[in-house]
């Protein structure tokens, strides 16, 4: 049986290589849980369970496997030492898990602080709609690796709202590509379709616009789905290599 460990901190990143000038391929946030492979004195060699990515972080103070009760619903929520809103303590990221331990007016008890019960939402509840409040990362800066309101990446984007509906993602656009099998013509698409490019990836939010983490633009944007393929094919010789709907 693997045993798992818990990230306890808000956002975590994890390299390429043991070392923080290595190349951060993707993040932890708060409550997201690994097994170990390998350690060294200061880092360890992880594999992330929620989508199996494997990579290093460094050692640090990380909890026996917490099974969470409730999820953040909130771009970043706001967590407090006592439970009222006088005494801020720092922020957590969308999508994060939390072990609610108690409840007191309309806060919510867990190990690291107090949150607010309008912040979040029990582990089990799911959107109709996967992607429904993706409009929340509208002008978050694009940071790659990124998964979080600090910086996000243009997969990053499609996972978080997957994995906060309960499914499974893979972390990468390339994997991505392959892991969702229904096909659709670009005639055809509409509101909720994912656009792929090479090493690229966009939610159509319409007909006829998207939202992405775009490089060239560092941040999160809304531009038009012809616009978009006629850019990329521009400046990046780029064609579309998949459109895929849920």
């Amino acid at each position: 049986m693997t045993n798992y460990l818990t990230n306890s901190y808000p956002i975590i990143n994890i390299y390429k290589k043991p070392s923080i000038k290595s190349e951060i391929v993707t993040q932890m946030i708060y409550g997201d849980s690994f097994s170990v492979l390998n350690k060294t004195n200061k880092w360890l060699k992880i594999k992330v369970r929620e989508d199996n990515y494997k990579g290093f972080i460094l050692k640090k103070n990380y909890k026996n496997y917490l099974k969470p009760t409730h999820k953040i619903d909130k771009l970043k929520a706001s967590i407090y030492k006592y439970p009222s809103k006088k005494r801020f303590s720092y922020f957590l990221p969308f999508g994060s898990k939390i072990k609610v331990l108690r409840k007191y007016s309309n806060f919510l008890k867990f190990d690291k602080g107090w949150i607010s019960k309008n912040e979040v939402k029990l582990l089990s509840y799911k959107e109709k709609r996967p992607f429904k409040k993706i409009m929340i990362f509208k002008n978050t800066k694009y940071k790659w690796g990124g998964k979080s309101f600090k910086g996000i990446d243009c997969s990053a984007l499609i996972q978080v709202f997957l994995n906060f509906n309960n499914k499974y993602c893979p972390r990468d656009a390339k994997d991505q590509v392959k892991y969702f099998k229904k096909n659709v013509k670009l005639d055809n698409i509409k509101k909720d379709d994912i656009i792929f490019w090479k090493g690229h990836v966009a939610l159509a939010i319409s007909s006829k616009r998207l939202i992405h983490a775009y490089g060239p633009m560092k941040k999160t944007v809304i531009m038009g789905i012809n616009y978009t393929i006629k850019r990329i094919e521009k400046t990046a010789n780029l064609k579309v290599i998949g459109i895929k709907r849920l």
